[in-house]
């Protein structure tokens, strides 16, 4: 039987993208720890997105600032 569940790819550059809309909006910030995202992600993907941020040579108590890099905001 073929199942039709579709399992979620987290690479690096989504992972990444999530923790930039996150603090666009101001749920987190560049000091906290990647282990913040829990909070945010999806519980039953969080060994493949743990996985793939040990892939890229992060821990879950580097900082976010590690993951997005320095943010430069336009003011208009």
């Amino acid at each position: 039987m073929i199942s039709t569940q579709s399992i979620q790819r987290y690479s690096i550059s989504t992972i990444r993208e999530e923790a930039l809309n996150l603090l666009e909006i101001g749920l987190i910030s560049l000091d906290q720890p990647l282990r913040i995202l829990y909070e945010y992600l999806p519980a039953q993907y969080w060994n493949v997105i743990e996985g793939e941020l040990e892939r890229h040579d992060y821990l879950l108590r580097d900082r976010i600032i590690d993951l997005v890099g320095a943010l430069y905001w336009n003011n208009d």
